[in-house]
Formats: C-alpha cells, structure tokens, sequence
C-alpha cells in the first residue's frame, strides 16, 4: 500500500551551496548532515540532497512514494508495465529505495522506511 509522497531528493553537484540554498528556503536546520546526504524535514516531509545523484542518472528531483512492502510494491509495477532502472536497496538504516520508470521515461521512486522508523510513524 502507498502512503503518498513523503520524500523528495535533488541531485545536486555542490551540497555546500545546495545546503546553504535550501536552508533559507525552508528555514530550519538539515536532520541529517553527511558528507553523502543533506536532509531536511518540514511538515512531515523529506527534501533531500544528493550529491551523487547526477552519477546514477538522476537530471532532476525525485519524488518517492512511501509503501509498506517495496518487493511486493516492485513487482505489481513491473507487472503493470514499468521498468526497474534501480532495484532495491538499503540507504541506511534499513531504509530501502527503488527506482522505476513508466512508458513514458517517467521515473517512481519506491521508499520502504527502516523497521525502526515504521514503528514510530504507527504511533502518531
């Protein structure tokens, strides 16, 4: 089942600046700060930054749609006609993404937050 729309990435090519740009824009502080991966959450979603994104193949943000079950997420969409670009993989955490694309080079994102994190979004 998908929960929505809850994560958006950018690749970017200078985090520093990048980071620097979506600070004013969102005004608050980044919830996660690495060297691989500048995130920031604001009414209850994630926009991050990604400087790696350009190396995978990303030209523009990516919108990720929150399921329950990526495998069985993955596969109905396969089935349904998209294309896998990116298959399933651990982020950290356990968090786990994929990437697909539609008939129309469309690309769906597919996030599957980690164990610990599922728990605390069933208790709110």
């Amino acid at each position: 089942m998908a929960e929505g729309i809850q994560t958006v990435i950018y690749p970017v090519k200078d985090l520093a600046k990048a980071k620097a740009l979506f600070r004013a824009l969102l005004e608050v502080e980044p919830a996660v700060d690495e060297p691989n991966y500048v995130g920031f959450r604001v009414a209850g979603q994630d926009i991050g930054l990604d400087p790696h994104g350009h190396a995978r193949g990303m030209t523009a943000p990516l919108s990720y749609w929150h399921v329950n079950d990526i495998e069985d997420t993955l596969q109905t969409l396969l089935i349904a006609g998209a294309e896998e670009v990116e298959g399933v993989r651990d982020v950290g955490g356990g968090k786990l993404t994929a990437v697909l694309k539609d008939a129309d080079g469309n690309r769906i994102g597919l996030l599957q937050p980690a164990p610990s994190d599922q728990g605390a979004a069933a208790d709110k």
